[in-house]
């Protein structure tokens, strides 16, 4: 599993936030004008301390009435657009913003959904969630706000300290004083604050993986009388978070408070300094209510600072874990350009055409096939047809690089029309060979031929048209009974031939029959129920290869007796792998492979490896472990 708790300090939070470029190009033109439309409302709320000066200084000092009702609608007038202007900034970000968002997430899950099955072996499922949801929130907050008021703030500062020095340089220069050692503090609170932060979403991503596990395996929980344990394991996660998000609060109350007392302390001491000129003649009282006025309208944009720092932070550690994943690199593509299985995949030497990638037949029979292949030959079947394993090795991505490989030197063939099945005790690497084919996992040595074709040079989507496959392990989506059956591909007229080959007739027993919804997990069924719906899933499409996982396992003897029964017309249409712990489902297949230590130790069938292989005889007797290896 990868360290997703240690932080990144290779790059700053500026730099980090700019990889978010890509996602706000689309929408810089409204962005920029809702940064516009701030500054100006914010400046619109400088020039009224002026009005305030010209009020006291004038019309106050004259004794004029219709003065001060003219300054009074003078300031309401600004009041009231600079209230529109902040508005009107809102209705800009608002629909834009949801969109980057939204494109972010897609981006996200098509990635995810692209890596290989060796990341999520790696990756806690709560990590990834709560990066595509949490993470993503403050990346949306932060584009919305913080982005825009750390311009709008400095701006507004900035031309508040110029109208402060040109109205009376001396208390102007009282209120800049302070600025350096606050410029120092919010250094040392960046660095601290984006540790607390990157910590405290990585918490959140632990606490996310718990609660989903806890869910999923509430079952097992309860069966065991396990939910105390559990719930000190939340309680654990739970007080770590607290106790990271209560740090983050002491950061940014320190940082507060500075931030308000220190301005408070000029402002106090200008306040001091200018009622002393004004009582020795030396300054109007109306420049010092302006003054005042303006250094009180700046207390927010300063004030602000620490929260908008803060979130700032959050933001660019949340773009941090979203590039982690995004970053991480996609499967090599495949050789041939996607949808061709061309002859630049055939094995050097290897003379009949490509029945993968040539002219479709009449009336093919299998989903994604090509024409029948070519008759056989005098001395028996076409040695490139049919599923080929040539010298093959694997090793996992995680293994020590001392280990030796999980599989080694591979030789296999599985004739066109043939099926084999893989015998072996635990850990032998049944399932790992059977994952190759769709290339679930790479092999790390050799090649896997599909007549004759390297799958290696087989665009994904080509490869998994052609085989469909069936776990021990079957997962169901939370939709109904057809939909989840009709992902192996087919049509409507397809779907009873492949609820009555799994002998799945239940189905017509549910409330809304193939309608029906199946819950998360499809854990509203049994498990021989949802074993047969995943054997039903795989066959539905009626595919060239098929690779099955121990697919009958959990199955009564009885209803596994009529699943091979209806199964045995099917396997004779297709080239079929089967991983095989007990006789009945061995008696399926046309020959058997022992894989033991990682080889391939024999090839038979079922009687020839019962009376000259002694490990195979005693793995079939029922002595042997039975289970799935990693």
């Amino acid at each position: 599993m990868p360290d997703t708790h240690a932080p990144t300090k290779n790059q700053s939070t500026v730099r980090t936030l700019l990889r978010l470029w890509p996602y706000v190009r689309p929408v810089r033109t409204r962005l920029f004008s809702a940064a516009f439309v701030a500054v100006l409302a914010s400046c619109l709320g400088l020039l009224i301390p002026l009005v305030l000066k010209w009020i006291v200084d004038g019309p106050v000092s004259d004794g004029d009435p219709g003065g001060v009702w003219l300054g009074a609608l003078v300031l309401l007038l600004l009041g009231v657009a600079e209230a529109l202007l902040f508005g009107l900034r809102r209705w800009l970000v608002a629909r834009p913003l949801a969109g980057v968002e939204a494109a972010m997430r897609a981006d996200l899950y098509r990635h995810v959904q692209r890596l290989p099955v060796s990341f999520h072996d790696r990756w806690p499922s709560g990590q990834l969630l709560s990066r595509g949801t949490t993470d993503l929130s403050l990346v949306r907050m932060f584009l919305a706000f913080p982005l825009t008021f750390l311009l709008v703030n400095a701006v507004t500062i900035l031309a508040g300290f110029v109208i402060l020095l040109s109205q009376e340089w001396t208390l102007g220069l009282v209120l800049i004083v302070p600025v350096v050692p606050l410029v120092a503090l919010c250094s040392l609170f960046e660095s601290r604050y984006s540790l607390a932060a990157r910590r405290a979403q990585d918490q959140v991503g632990d606490l996310t993986t718990l609660v989903e596990e806890s869910v999923l395996g509430v079952r097992i929980i309860k069966g065991f009388g396990r939910h105390r344990s559990q719930a000190r394991a939340f309680g654990s996660l739970a007080r770590e978070l607290r106790g990271t998000e209560l740090h983050k609060a002491r950061l940014l109350a320190a940082l507060w408070g500075v931030i308000t007392a220190v301005p408070e302390l000029a402002i106090g001491a200008a306040l001091v300094l200018g009622t002393v000129r004004v009582a020795d003649g030396g300054l109007s009282a109306g420049t010092l209510v302006a003054f005042l006025s303006t250094a009180l309208a700046l207390r927010w944009p300063v004030d602000s600072i620490g929260f908008l720092l803060a979130m700032s932070q959050e933001a660019g550690t949340a773009t941090e874990r979203f590039f982690e994943v995004l970053d991480e690199p996609l499967p090599a593509p495949s050789l041939n350009p996607p949808g061709v299985g061309g002859g630049k995949g055939v094995l050097p030497g290897a003379t009949p055409p490509d029945p993968l990638a040539g002219p479709a037949a009449p009336a093919p029979r299998f989903r994604g096939s090509a024409p029948d292949p070519a008759p056989q030959t005098p001395e028996g079947l076409d040695l490139q047809l049919g599923i080929r394993f040539h010298h093959v090795a694997f090793r996992y991505p995680d293994a020590p690089a001392d280990s030796p490989p999980l599989l080694s030197g591979i030789d296999l063939h599985i004739r066109s029309g043939e099926t084999m099945a893989i015998v072996g005790g635990t850990g032998s690497g049944k399932t790992t060979l059977t994952a190759l084919v769709p290339r679930l996992y790479e092999a790390t040595g050799g090649c896997i031929t599909l007549d004759g074709v390297d799958i290696a040079r087989m665009s994904r989507e080509r490869l998994r048209e052609l085989v469909a496959v069936a776990f021990e392990e079957p997962t169901l989506f939370s939709a109904s009974v057809g939909e989840n059956v009709l992902m192996g591909g087919g049509g409507t007229e397809d779907l009873d031939r492949a609820l009555d080959v799994a002998q799945a007739g239940f189905v017509r027993e549910l409330p809304h029959g193939v309608d029906t919804q199946v819950g998360e997990q499809g854990l509203s069924l049994s498990g021989g129920q949802r074993q047969r719906l995943a054997l039903a899933r795989a066959v539905v499409g009626r595919p060239r290869f098929l690779v099955l996982d121990d697919p009958l396992s959990a199955l009564d003897v009885h209803t596994e007796a009529r699943v091979e029964a209806a199964l045995r017309d099917v396997l004779r249409e297709t080239t079929a792998l089967v991983v095989a712990h007990r006789p009945s489902t061995v008696m399926l297949a046309d020959r058997v492979a022992l894989l033991s230590g990682g080889r391939v130790a024999a090839v038979g069938t079922h009687q020839e490896l019962l009376r000259s292989n002694a490990e195979y005889a005693w793995l079939m007797s029922g002595a042997g472990d039975e289970g799935e290896e990693r």
